[in-house]
């Protein structure tokens, strides 16, 4: 792939992204590659790139004879990638009470302060900034693969709070963050470790991942005892 085709498919890959994470395109939305590139002015070889590559973030499914689509996590996936993230985040924090770049903690707090200019105001676009404030996390570590993994998971949280959140709270978000910074900054991995289960388990509470009957025989199961009477 040339260089142009590289650069386009990368925007055209951030911006579909983008609008997946701020909700803007629902999950179980179709893709059309002729009505993407009609609205980005590029082909659809140039779509089809990207979308293979949102596919492999989990981000997009591909339905035969059909085409793409935005991704609809079920519950138990959802799950999964829950337990994935917060195994994850914690190596983060253990290599930065380590090993902290001496730009980190002002590379952390102005993130933290473009949170705040959007608290209370914008859900998805504070849905966004607090995914890539752990992003940033995993970048400070100065491990490639390490952070690859904590994207992918993060956008699939977002994805997946889109689906399945009652709500979203900034407010609870951005205070932790804060505290978190704090907890590295002194080289205490414990408290910095409490603070990040304590946020992470709030993200999954505000989703509705309780397992659902989904067979007409379970749901239909309770009414079937009042015909024995």
């Amino acid at each position: 792939m040339s260089d142009t085709k590289t650069t386009l498919t990368d925007a055209v890959h951030d911006l579909l992204r983008k609008a997946i994470i701020e909700q803007a395109l629902k999950p179980g939305m179709r893709l059309p590659e002729d009505t993407v590139g009609e609205q980005f002015g590029v082909s659809r070889t140039i779509v089809r790139h990207a979308l293979v590559r949102l596919e492999h973030e989990g981000l997009v499914v591909t339905r035969r004879n059909r085409g793409a689509f935005v991704a609809e996590p079920s519950k138990e996936e959802a799950q999964h990638v829950f337990e994935v993230r917060r195994c994850l985040e914690n190596d983060v924090i253990r290599l930065l009470c380590a090993r902290m770049p001496k730009s980190g903690y002002d590379r952390l707090e102005a993130h933290v302060r473009q949170e705040q200019t959007v608290r209370g105001k914008d859900g998805p676009v504070s849905i966004r900034l607090a995914g890539e404030f752990h992003v940033l996390l995993a970048e400070l570590t100065g491990n490639p693969v390490l952070t690859r993994y904590i994207s992918e998971v993060v956008l699939r949280c977002s994805l997946i709070m889109s689906l399945y959140a009652r709500s979203h709270s900034s407010d609870c978000a951005v205070d932790e963050h804060s505290q978190i910074i704090n907890a590295i900054r002194v080289g205490d991995p414990d408290r910095a470790i409490d603070i990040m289960e304590h946020h992470l388990g709030a993200v999954v509470d505000r989703a509705d991942l309780a397992p659902q009957a989904d067979s007409i025989q379970s749901i239909l199961s309770h009414y079937g005892k009042e015909l024995v009477q």
